[in-house]
């Protein structure tokens, strides 16, 4: 299994695995995105955990910190976790380990508790990890919740304490840069305006995650049927005029997937052999949609 305990003490760290690991291919391979967004975070991986370490941090200052931003269901997650693993596979240092933080359970309605968690996840938990020597990539996910602009924060919301955790996120994410050189940050947010402008200027490289276009969705429909039906090799263009209705829906990568999973419920018979499954039945349960609307 990919997936090992958590270090004692590991306070805001939701889990903990080591890469590579069979299966974890599919969260790179089978996420369609623009493929130079694939190509400008893989060789952002493979410099960060090589060259760079030549570099001075003055004259090329690199903090090792990815930004994945854009609407839910475009598989920033999956694909964060799809980078881990293709690094893993492609580094020359074995071992990789993958860290996914739990934003949620780093605030505390406690005056000044948020920033004391935040605190000992960059300055201990994280340290502590990357002093076994081996690459590390660590999953900020909805980080909006973590590094929260503090332009935006409410005053209903003690101000003070939010501003207060921002600060030692950005003052965690600048110490472990300077000592723990061999980890590697994704951060992922729905709400890039939420994110505070500090932390995204840290940032090495910012990717914009879209809503999938024509093309994508075909892409993402074919991948999915062939999941339920592995001879399926029709044409793209058959799912052409489904795909312009799906991109007018405004589905997301992951409502597209389900959309296959609401064709299949439909009839009882797809239910019990989804790979009955025909066009007209993925045109009916888009239609069903609309309906709702």
């Amino acid at each position: 299994m990919a997936s090992i305990p958590l270090p004692p003490g590991a306070e805001g760290l939701a889990s903990l695995a080591e890469l590579p690991e069979e299966g974890w291919q599919d969260r790179w391979d089978r996420i369609i995105v623009d493929p130079a967004i694939k190509d400008r975070l893989l060789n952002f991986g493979t410099f960060y955990f090589g060259p760079r370490a030549r570099y001075s941090p003055v004259g090329l200052p690199i903090h090792g910190l990815v930004v994945l931003e854009g609407p839910p269901g475009t598989g920033k997650t999956t694909l964060a976790g799809g980078l881990a693993d293709r690094l893993a596979r492609s580094l020359e240092t074995p071992g990789l380990l993958f860290l996914v933080v739990d934003p949620h359970g780093l605030p505390s309605q406690l005056l000044g508790e948020s920033q004391r968690a935040v605190a000992r996840l960059f300055e201990r938990t994280l340290p502590d990890v990357a002093a076994r020597g081996r690459p590390v990539v660590v999953l900020l996910d909805e980080v909006e919740a973590l590094a929260v602009n503090r332009g935006g924060a409410s005053l209903e919301t003690n101000p003070v304490d939010v501003h207060r955790a921002t600060d030692a996120v950005l003052a965690g994410l600048d110490h472990v840069s300077a000592t723990c050189r061999n980890v590697l940050f994704v951060a992922t947010t729905n709400y890039v305006r939420g994110v505070d402008p500090a932390f995204l200027s840290r940032a090495d490289l910012v990717e914009r995650v879209a809503l999938p276009g024509v093309e994508a969705v075909e892409a993402i429909l074919g991948d999915t049927l062939r999941e339920i039906q592995p001879a399926f090799h029709a044409d793209p263009s058959a799912l052409r005029p489904l795909a312009h209705g799906c991109v007018a829906q405004g589905l997301d990568a992951r409502g597209l997937r389900k959309l296959i999973v609401r064709a299949v419920i439909q009839r009882r018979e797809l239910s019990a052999d989804p790979a009955l499954l025909t066009l007209p039945d993925l045109e009916r349960a888009l239609e069903d949609l609309y309906a709702q609307e």
